[in-house]
């Protein structure tokens, strides 16, 4: 039997009670819960849940309306995020070097999964890139990582993105930001996670001697390169290879790596328990 399969997160002030009336709400609304997740920082309550309908109690309009109805009298920020039945719309975060967003936009949307909807710099270098497939592209400079990642939330919701990728964004985002799409957030990073993480993991790698490279495709959290592992390819080093040629082989990999993580986010339902993938 078809299901119809939402995620919702909810954000504010700790309270009592909060939990039982959104699993209520949703009881009420005919759905299944599939996953809850919650927890309490600094008073601060974060609670991301997964649940489905079936097709004959299935109410979009009537869904989207009560949770951000009850979230307002709970005096809390809602976000429901559906699963379309189609194609998935997909964001993609830049900064300047342009391989992955080529690998990616070089792939028919059949062959994706997806469906490209927009591309967001924090430099304007790419837009060239984007425009010439036809997609509006923002530069969003993060200056003010607060303001900025408000204008990019607003400009994912008027464009009804489902998911997004990091290709080679070069830019942390918050907490505040990774809750609310939550395990919808693909990296790519240069290192066979959980080494070398941060900035200049190639050189990183090439100064201890490594034989064996690799790229990581994860899921953001809060932690910086520490999310759920989804894709990982290697390559071996040659002797005496300079890292120059090391950087070029390993971008490749990053490109072959996002797009089997992308594919796998779209054609199956990865489910993370425990920090840990599961397909």
């Amino acid at each position: 039997m078809a299901k119809h399969l939402a995620t919702i997160t909810l954000i504010g002030h700790d309270k009592a009670g909060v939990i039982a009336r959104i699993t209520q709400l949703l009881f009420q609304l005919g759905a299944n819960i599939e996953a809850l997740e919650e927890q309490v920082t600094r008073g601060q309550f974060s609670m991301n849940l997964q649940a489905s309908w079936t097709s004959a109690r299935f109410d979009q309009a009537r869904i989207q309306a009560s949770v951000a109805d009850t979230a307002q009298d709970l005096g809390m920020e809602a976000k429901v995020h559906f699963t379309p039945p189609g194609r998935q719309r997909l964001a993609l975060l830049v900064t300047k070097e342009p391989h992955v967003l080529e690998g990616l936009l070089s792939q028919s949307v059949k062959s994706l999964g997806a469906q490209p909807a927009l591309v967001i710099g924090s430099r304007p270098d790419l837009e060239p890139l984007a425009r010439k497939r036809k997609l509006p592209f923002y530069h969003v400079p993060f200056l003010d990582r607060p303001k900025s990642e408000k204008q990019v939330m607003a400009i994912l919701e008027e464009h009804a993105v489902n998911f997004i990728v990091l290709a080679r964004f070069m830019k942390i985002l918050s907490p505040n930001f990774v809750w609310r799409w939550k395990n919808k957030i693909i990296n790519i990073h240069p290192s066979l996670l959980p080494a070398f993480p941060g900035a200049n993991a190639y050189r990183q790698a090439y100064e201890r001697g490594v034989k064996i490279v690799g790229v990581t495709a994860h899921f953001v959290t809060p932690q910086l390169d520490e999310g759920p592992i989804i894709a990982q390819e290697v390559l071996k080093v040659r002797p005496n290879e300079p890292l120059a040629s090391i950087v070029k082989r390993g971008q490749a990999l990053e490109t072959k790596c996002t797009l089997r993580a992308v594919r796998s986010y779209v054609t199956k339902r990865l489910d993370v328990h425990w920090g840990r993938v599961y397909s």
